[in-house]
């Protein structure tokens, strides 16, 4: 069965293009052109996966994705036609699992939703595994019901978030590259955007370190990348 794609795009060019090219695919299409429409239509139609403009008329993309993602844990692909850091980093933070910049190459995009959707569909069957919570001094990480506690007090991550620290907790003391993360966590099979994983493990040091500027759980190690230590 087609998976089920939300695209949210008041450019009705790029919108004819981009559903035109997902239909190719194999995907079934669902649109809408404001940000309004996006949370109509997501509550509706329960897409597997929502590529969300940021700047849309009546709401905001950053607002139709804080909205979303109180309600849902579907994958969130964002673009923004703005370079500015802070963009991304709002995205990221307020629960989109990705962005891209406009410009973009339909084969990157596709390839990303490719392998959101790989991971959407591996994360479902986790439950069913029920593996029994990780601890790591006080850092308790909950698989099976996707929550994560520290010192007793339950932390609120997005779900990228919470993917990364699980991750990362499961291969303690190992390290991982940026690119090496960008395929094990976010599931790309090629060369992406590694700042994504650098603003990942910035908000995730925020929540879990004593002293963000100081890490000692999620550390950097020179030259070779991130690890939990543990």
């Amino acid at each position: 069965m087609a998976s089920k794609i939300l695209v949210v795009e008041d450019d009705l060019n790029l919108l004819s293009t981009l559903k035109y090219n997902l239909v190719r695919e194999g995907y079934d299409i669902i649109t809408a052109v404001d940000g309004a429409g996006a949370l109509e239509t997501a509550r509706k139609e329960k897409p597997e996966l929502i590529v969300l403009d940021v700047m849309l008329p009546k709401l905001s993309g950053f607002e139709v994705c804080r909205i979303l993602r109180k309600e849902t844990n579907v994958p969130i692909l964002m673009l923004t036609a703005k370079v500015e850091e802070v963009d991304k980093i709002v995205g990221l933070e307020i629960g989109a699992d990705d962005y891209m910049t406009k410009p973009f190459s339909m084969r990157e995009l596709l390839a990303r939703i490719r392998a959101m959707l790989r991971r959407a569909g591996m994360a479902k069957l986790e439950p069913e595994l029920k593996p029994e919570p990780l601890k790591i001094g006080d850092l308790e990480i909950d698989s099976a019901r996707h929550r994560a506690s520290l010192r007793g007090s339950e932390l609120e991550l997005s779900p990228k978030e919470f993917d990364l620290l699980a991750f990362l907790a499961q291969n303690r003391e190992l390290v991982f590259s940026r690119e090496q993360l960008l395929e094990k966590v976010w599931g790309y099979d090629y060369a992406g955007e590694t700042r994504t994983v650098d603003v990942h493990i910035r908000w995730l040091r925020q929540k879990i370190e004593s002293e963000p500027a100081k890490p000692s759980r999620l550390v950097t190690v020179r030259g070779k990348g991130y690890k939990l230590a543990g």
